[in-house]
């Protein structure tokens, strides 16, 4: 599972079985131009379940220009919302900047950047 990046790492002993349904959902959106999941990009920085149920989801993109800096969230959001049937409001976030280490062993093999 991914690790947030200001709390601690989500495990399944810690996650609850709605915010480990969002992950699961997330590793269904692909980056379009690097056709590998927004996860294993290391674009999503946490998943947070609210008191209300509904989640909070803070990502960032590969850079602040990128040409799907408005679809990407809003397809997070709508693949997430139809997976677990809560409401869920998208944060993009700049900090910590994003950069290819943060990507998964697999990802990083899958672009040669191993």
């Amino acid at each position: 599972m991914s690790k947030s990046h200001d709390s601690q790492p989500v495990t399944i002993l810690s996650a609850s079985r709605l915010v480990l349904s969002a992950y699961h959902a997330l590793e269904e959106v692909f980056d379009p131009e690097l056709a590998i999941d927004i996860v294993s990009l290391g674009l999503v920085y946490g998943v947070d379940e609210l008191p209300d149920r509904s989640l909070r989801i803070r990502m960032t993109l590969t850079t602040p220009g990128c040409p799907v800096s408005e679809g990407l969230p809003l397809q997070v959001q709508s693949v997430v919302e139809a997976a677990t049937r809560t409401q869920v409001e998208v944060e993009v976030v700049w900090s910590p900047e994003w950069d290819p280490t943060m990507m998964s062993s697999a990802a990083k093999e899958r672009l040669g950047s191993r």
